[in-house]
């Protein structure tokens, strides 16, 4: 599949992304050390909804749009939809939709750090500009599978890491899970989210086992479903695989996405927040 940032910003697969990667790292901050954030597919951080990507599939259109609708969104959701407005409307209307970069950003403190990692040139160099004057972050051209061991564990020993590859390869699955496996071997103690694409014919479910398999304790997911499994559509669900997630995250993750899939699907919308690997 093409799961480019920029022809999908602001959709449904975003929404539950960076609500939970916003809950996650708001319950990690709760400790005064400082935290590393590690992003390994980061994207350019900043999307113009105007641009010609965004408005081809309009995806935000029933992503983002009837989030922010609400005027009165249950708790869990209040932070994240502050944050979105703060960082993407312009004069009462949402103009742009920030990527993880600047989620991550606009919620770290002075002391914490952020690697940002992007393989795609122009990417890159949209991703330098978005964040430029910001001396808490690094952008780095390169493989972000390659990063998990060049920059890991960090000097912090506190953090997060967001893996959210494109999935344009037909073998992403076993190169994430096999990352995943050797990111945690060398740092055990980090959190990881994990992003992946739930479709018809995809490898979620294999990936999902191969973790399960391995090892690694303390693995919860949280899915997001618009449309059945089995639905041609194309993009039927997204999900996140959370690694050593924060104390309480999954009673926050559950109240919001159950409130999420009535929202954006009331027919076939659904939610499953749930150990795949308890302590």
């Amino acid at each position: 599949m093409n799961y480019r940032h920029a022809f999908h910003a602001g959709n449904f697969a975003d929404v539950l992304k960076h609500f939970v990667l916003g809950e996650v790292i708001s319950r990690l901050l709760l400790k005064d050390a400082p935290l590393f954030f590690l992003d390994t597919h980061a994207g350019r951080g900043y999307y113009p909804l105007d641009d010609i990507a965004s408005q081809r599939g309009g995806e935000f259109r029933t992503g983002i749009l009837p989030v922010l609708a609400k005027a009165n969104p249950p708790v869990p959701f209040k932070p994240y939809c502050n944050q979105i407005r703060r960082l993407g409307e312009k004069n009462g209307k949402l103009v742009a939709y920030p990527g993880s970069p600047r989620i991550a950003l606009d919620l770290l403190r002075a002391d914490d750090r952020a690697a940002f990692c992007e393989l795609e040139p122009l990417e890159a160099e949209a991703l330098r500009s978005t964040v430029r004057g910001d001396r808490r972050c690094a952008v780095h051209e390169r493989n972000g599978y390659e990063a998990l061991g060049a920059l890991l564990p960090p000097p912090e020993k506190r953090g997060l890491v967001l893996i959210d590859p494109p999935y344009e390869d037909s073998l992403e699955f076993d190169y994430l899970a096999n990352a995943v496996i050797h990111a945690h071997r060398r740092w055990s103690t980090g959190v990881y989210a994990i992003w992946y694409p739930i479709t018809h014919d995809n490898g979620a479910p294999r990936f999902l086992s191969t973790l399960k398999s391995s090892g690694i304790r303390r693995q919860l997911i949280a899915q997001l479903m618009i449309h059945r499994e089995d639905s041609p559509v194309g993009l039927n669900g997204a999900g996140m695989l959370l690694i050593n997630p924060p104390w309480k995250t999954e009673e926050t993750v559950s109240a919001g996405l159950r409130w999420l899939a009535t929202l954006l699907s009331p027919n076939e919308g659904r939610s499953k927040v749930e150990w795949l690997v308890p302590e």
